[in-house]
């Protein structure tokens, strides 16, 4: 697996993994209705190349293939991490958001925060996250559930 820097014409493969991540990987956590809601924002994507240059993007490839990516603010605001339903437990998330996080850490961020799926947030906890609520987002008028957490800057393991 190979992390790099996200390109624009990754944006079309890009689109296609939030969406297959949305309705192979989280649809055992969510309503049909629910799933349906999120991931039409795939469509949106499309229109949002700036975004993903604006922010550190970083993207998974593996034999030639987008295999995840993943963003965040130079404050430690991790926006998006999806990985390819096809590369599910192969260390991708794992990977990503490690280097995600080093880059907000080297930028000073003190903490990382992220608005967590239910899918995702056993992720987050095990790297170190706290649970500091759960939230309703609304999609499409669908309600959604999902988790803020935090992970304070922890200096000794850096």
């Amino acid at each position: 697996m190979e992390l790099r820097r996200y390109r624009p014409g990754d944006l079309p493969e890009l689109a296609r993994l939030f969406y297959g991540s949305i309705t192979g990987v989280a649809c055992r956590d969510y309503t049909p209705e629910q799933v349906a809601a999120w991931a039409s924002a795939w469509e949106g994507l499309l229109l949002r190349n700036d975004f993903f240059l604006s922010l550190y993007t970083l993207v998974a490839e593996e034999g030639g293939v987008l295999a995840g990516y993943g963003n965040i603010t130079r404050e430690g605001y991790l926006d998006h991490l999806f990985v390819h339903k096809d590369f599910q437990g192969r260390g991708i998330a794992s990977a990503l958001c490690a280097a995600l996080e080093e880059y907000a850490w080297s930028q000073g961020a003190e903490r990382i925060t992220v608005h967590a799926s239910i899918t995702a947030r056993p992720f987050f906890e095990k790297r170190g996250y706290r649970l500091v609520r759960e939230q309703q987002v609304e999609r499409r008028g669908v309600l959604l559930t999902s988790f803020f957490l935090v992970r304070e800057a922890d200096f000794l393991n850096r």
